[in-house]
């Protein structure tokens, strides 16, 4: 479990629109850093480099070093988590009043 600092490491990375079309680029299948920055046109090395390290710090990504190649792997770990904290709890009330509302109608 996560402690609220990096609960707010974690938010933090989220809450920028470049650093989670990172976290989609990277979702399916690891990239470069090299690669990132071919694909995210509208940024400059150093900016995609600034949100990778953010990513990291956060525990967003984990990071492989391979010769001259940094490879870039998602860590649903911490997504995990703020999941089951935040929005399985509310999820399971919506399922349980649709139910509800179900068993009313029928």
């Amino acid at each position: 479990m996560y402690s609220e600092r990096e609960y707010d490491h974690i938010l933090k990375a989220l809450a920028h629109a470049g650093r989670r079309e990172i976290l989609d680029l990277i979702k399916d299948k690891p990239h470069t850093t090299s690669e990132l920055c071919l694909i995210l046109k509208k940024m400059d090395r150093c900016t995609v480099m600034q949100h990778l390290n953010v990513l990291e710090k956060a525990d967003l990504i984990l990071v492989k070093h391979s010769g001259k190649y940094r490879w870039n792997y998602i860590n649903l770990l911490p997504i995990r988590e703020l999941h089951d904290r935040w929005i399985s709890k509310f999820s399971l009330d919506a399922i349980d009043i649709l139910t509800k509302l179900k068993q009313d109608i029928e």
